[in-house]
């Protein structure tokens, strides 16, 4: 039974991108959500280095602590040498900081500046959870998993990196906002402009955009379009060329008349990833643990082309550990090429066996309310 007049204080930690972000704010909504229809009062934190998500962190009403923060990378470079003074000016302002709101446990997503506090908490003998969203993990999460009282991972092939005895396979965790109330893959086409009759193939690039994935699309737009009608997001610094010479190759197309309710290109997509998610037949995009995450959420498909520089390779791990359950086709950067793609595309996209067949074993791969179980653990162990 929980004491209906507890208090607890939370300190959340890890940033950096937003895929350790948003699965930590996904948290932080389940855990205000908890305390709340069980009147606990929360108070929580945010402790890290300062970059442009911070609008985003205290949108959430969370006290926002900043800290110095440097970057260890497992390959030789000069920012080393400038990035580890960071790190331990950030371990002594953590120290500094921490002392003085003392919480009751902390909770890490690993990225810049999360081990500083995690040091600073085992010091002072915190509770520590940490989540590791890839296949392979990060070093800052290896490095924090010596100091954790519980450890969660998003795909089963992380388990065998962490303590067997602390550690728990519960997938990625996902807002609610995201994977709540969801319109018909019908309403959620005709709401894009597309015909709802029709397949509609999904290429998302990220915040950043993926340049060689647009070249690559581009490239092709034309024998794709006639397959299929396309949601394609760009990027915010790829879009105005992105646009131009999309509408060179639709006016050169043949199926003029129809294409231009084919091809939609966005720049970002902020507020209508569900409705894309949804409408979408097939989903080509990078590997990154929240997009496989969401891809399995929604039981979509894939076509994966993991980033081939990402840092320890944990988007081709992601990617193939995805693919093994039938739920994604890999094509590597050095193998996008014209005929293994349009190969792929079209034996999919033209086979609504081949299609269940995929929808049914990504919708098997997801593992639903990730963000509950670790703020529960949380209440837990505070």
């Amino acid at each position: 039974m929980i004491d209906r007049k507890r208090n607890i204080t939370i300190l959340f930690t890890g940033g950096g991108s937003g895929g350790h972000l948003y699965p930590l704010l996904a948290v932080v909504d389940e855990l205000t959500r908890i305390c709340r229809e069980d009147y606990i009062a929360l108070e929580a934190y945010y402790m890290g280095p300062q970059d442009k998500f911070r609008p985003l962190i205290e949108s959430r009403g969370m006290k926002t602590i900043w800290i110095s923060g440097g970057k260890w990378r497992r390959y030789f470079s000069i920012e080393n040498f400038f990035d580890i003074p960071k790190m331990f000016i950030g371990l002594i302002q953590a120290m500094i900081k921490m002392f003085f709101i003392m919480p009751d446990a902390i909770f890490s997503k690993g990225g810049t500046g999360a081990l500083p506090v995690i040091v600073a908490g085992w010091f002072y003998r915190i509770p520590i959870i940490i989540h590791e969203s890839d296949a392979t993990p990060g070093v800052t999460n290896l490095l924090s998993a010596r100091f954790a009282s519980r450890i969660a991972v998003g795909f089963q092939a992380a388990l065998p990196y962490f303590h067997p005895q602390k550690t728990a396979w519960i997938g990625n965790p996902i807002g609610q906002d995201l994977i709540g109330l969801q319109p018909s893959q019908e309403e959620a086409k005709e709401s894009l402009g597309f015909d709802k009759t029709k397949p509609l193939l999904a290429i998302i690039g990220g915040s950043q955009g993926a340049q060689k994935i647009n070249e690559f699309m581009l490239q092709n737009l034309k024998a794709l379009l006639e397959k299929t009608q396309i949601y394609h997001q760009t990027g915010r610094d790829n879009f105005e060329e992105v646009q131009k010479l999309s509408r060179a190759v639709i006016i050169e197309t043949p199926l003029q008349g129809q294409t231009g309710n084919r091809y939609v290109a966005v720049s970002y997509i902020e507020k209508d990833m569900k409705t894309v998610l949804v409408a979408a037949d097939l989903v080509v995009c990078r590997a990154g643990s929240n997009t496989i995450s969401e891809l399995a959420a929604f039981h979509k498909p894939a076509v994966l082309i993991p980033l081939g520089s990402a840092a320890n390779d944990h988007q081709r791990a992601n990617a193939y550990e995805f693919s093994k359950t039938g739920a994604a086709v890999v094509i590597e950067e050095n193998n996008l090429l014209p005929g293994i793609f349009l190969s792929q595309i079209n034996s999919i996209l033209g086979d609504p066996t081949a299609l269940l067949r995929m929808s049914e074993a990504s919708k098997n791969f997801y593992k639903p309310g990730a963000a509950e179980i670790i703020a529960r653990e949380i209440i837990a162990v505070a």
